[in-house]
């Protein structure tokens, strides 16, 4: 890693009106991990339209339905490995397949999805499908593009805060109302 690398780890990353690409219009994505070899994210204000009772009938066809208590939203955390569930949660909870990233852990084990499904999960919990992922140098040359602002992230806005205001919240950590950013992007 360079000395003058900065990591973005544990940010939001708040898409820009001019990202236009469909995975990531309107986003924001909680860094997980980010270095010189590229970075890894979930998209946290994309409601996918399925819920945890879609995947559990699959997952455990003979248990019956999932109590409704129990049900959640599934979200699109990104592009890549968009079959695979994966759940942001509290570093204090562990479970097979967790990796802890400061305050917040991932898990991507069948395990944690079951034990939320049982109402012994991590709680607050995000489930997503997918996640994003950026290659060496990817991010970087999208920042400079002006296709993201980033802040320092705050769990709140991840597991409390309705979704459709999610990305106004983490922008309002900047002092930023996206109502009154231009959707031109311009050089001086």
């Amino acid at each position: 890693m360079t000395s003058n690398f900065l990591s973005l780890v544990g940010h939001f990353l708040i898409a820009m009106p001019t990202l236009t690409d469909p995975f990531f219009k309107d986003s924001v994505v909680y860094i997980l991990a980010h270095d010189a070899e590229g970075a890894l994210g979930l998209t946290v204000n994309l409601p996918s339209g399925l819920k945890l009772s879609d995947v559990y009938e699959q997952l455990q066809p003979d248990k019956g339905p999932l109590d409704p208590a129990h049900d959640q939203a599934i979200f699109i955390g990104g592009p890549v490995q968009p079959h695979v569930g994966f759940v942001l949660h509290e570093a204090k909870h562990n479970y097979a397949g967790t990796t802890a990233f400061g305050e917040l852990a991932l898990t991507a084990s069948q395990d944690a999805i079951l034990a939320l499904a049982e109402g012994t999960g991590p709680n607050p919990s995000l489930l997503t499908l997918g996640h994003a992922g950026w290659s060496a140098g990817q991010l970087e040359n999208e920042l400079r593009e002006n296709a993201w602002l980033s802040c320092k992230a705050d769990p709140k806005i991840i597991f409390s805060t309705p979704v459709e205001e999610r990305r106004s919240a983490a922008a309002a950590l900047l002092g930023v109302d996206l109502d009154r950013l231009s959707h031109h992007v311009g050089h001086a």
